[in-house]
């Protein structure tokens, strides 16, 4: 099916302009209202569409918002909210899938949003977006990661060497010690066999010479693990590129993918 069709389908498909509104007075952002807001004591922003599709399909950004926003504004084009709630010093740990799991349920219960979301997670957003979909794989079309971190050894660890801020608030936000955090297992490419088998399909964008979240120390080994499992990804791989710039110029293959999960 042609862009062009879906983009009609989308639009043909449009929810009413009536809708429960988001705190606060929004203000214009590349063009779309958005709403940032406190929600029990946690900073939140939804960007709304002119013209929301049936059906109020979103995408779930973690970190760095507005940070490349390629893909977000072809979404919000098309009719998509796109979501952010904040998890910053937590690490995908089980306090930040416990926040998400509360602000999807106002997402959901109170302004009818789709039941299942899209999750976008960048650098270090790849620790909540796949630990919250290994605990909520029924509430996921499917999983875009750039230059993910999948592994807290890998970044902030930096393979358990430690000493820098970042990784002992990390160790502090699961628990752990040096010692204990050579044998963690909670890492999101130890979590994949729910999204396997609900069949959340996966794609990933990495630079190939990512210094900060090694590839080889990330994405290849979802990419195995998840491949064995029966699960389908896929990989972009920028030859040359480190961990930025992030995303792609034209976000139509991540556009694409996504359409194609959500059908």
């Amino acid at each position: 099916m042609t862009m062009k069709i879906l983009q009609t389908l989308l639009f043909l498909c449009f929810a009413p302009s009536i809708q429960a509104k988001f705190p606060g007075t929004p203000w214009k952002w590349h063009g779309f209202d958005l709403y940032e807001f406190q929600f029990d004591g946690v900073a939140c922003k939804v960007a709304e569409p002119a013209n929301v599709a049936c059906g109020k399909p979103w995408i779930w950004r973690a970190r760095f918002w507005g940070h490349e926003p390629q893909l977000d504004k072809a979404l919000l084009e098309l009719g998509w909210h796109v979501v952010y709630c904040e998890v910053g010093n937590l690490f995908g740990n089980d306090e930040a899938v416990a926040r998400w799991n509360h602000f999807y349920g106002y997402l959901v219960g109170e302004h009818q949003f789709s039941k299942k979301t899209v999750l976008e997670g960048m650098s270090r957003g790849g620790l909540i977006i796949y630990n919250w979909a290994s605990a909520n794989p029924d509430k996921v079309h499917c999983i875009y990661g750039d230059a993910p971190v999948l592994d807290i050894r890998s970044w902030p660890g930096g393979k358990g060497k430690g000493g820098g801020a970042a990784w002992k608030t990390c160790m502090a936000a699961y628990g752990l010690t040096e010692e204990t955090a050579k044998d963690f297992k909670g890492n999101p490419f130890d979590r994949l066999e729910p999204l396997a088998k609900a069949g959340i399909p996966l794609i990933h964008v990495v630079g190939q010479a990512d210094s900060v979240v090694p590839v080889e120390e990330n994405t290849d080994i979802l990419e195995q693990r998840y491949k064995a499992l029966g699960g389908k990804i896929v990989v972009i791989r920028k030859e040359g590129v480190d961990h930025h710039p992030h995303s792609l110029k034209d976000p139509k293959p991540l556009l694409d993918f996504i359409l194609e999960a959500v059908k």
